[in-house]
């Protein structure tokens, strides 16, 4: 099994099926995002700048997507907590997904990239 796989197939439901289900959507975002592993969490980059990852909170268990650029993002859901450049966004695993919001925070981050804000190399 792929150290990816590994990641999604460790974790307890109903974490595995919300993070399975957030891989799908984020990689479905751009045929430019692609998945990898950092620090030992799911990665995902577009083209060859991570923008995303997705992880649990130590406290909560929960899952939540964490943005790179977050600083750049300006959307009420993200917490920045103690960071000065990223942002996360938690999601409740025992509800329905926030799937327009979801989707309006990657294409706000992967604009970043899209549009110049954030240079890839």
């Amino acid at each position: 099994m792929s150290q990816n796989a590994s990641f999604y197939f460790k974790q307890e439901e109903s974490n595995k099926s919300c993070l399975l289900t957030l891989r799908d959507i984020i990689l479905k975002q751009d045929e430019n995002v692609t998945e990898t592993t950092k620090y030992g969490m799911p990665c995902f980059c577009y083209k060859t700048k991570m923008f995303a990852y997705l992880w649990t909170d130590k406290k909560t268990g929960e899952p939540y997507i964490l943005f790179v650029e977050g600083n750049h993002l300006d959307f009420p859901e993200l917490e920045s907590g103690n960071r000065s450049r990223m942002k996360i966004f938690r999601i409740n695993p025992k509800s329905d997904l926030p799937i327009k919001t979801i989707n309006a925070l990657l294409n706000a981050a992967l604009d970043l990239y899209r549009k110049g804000i954030i240079i890839i190399k």
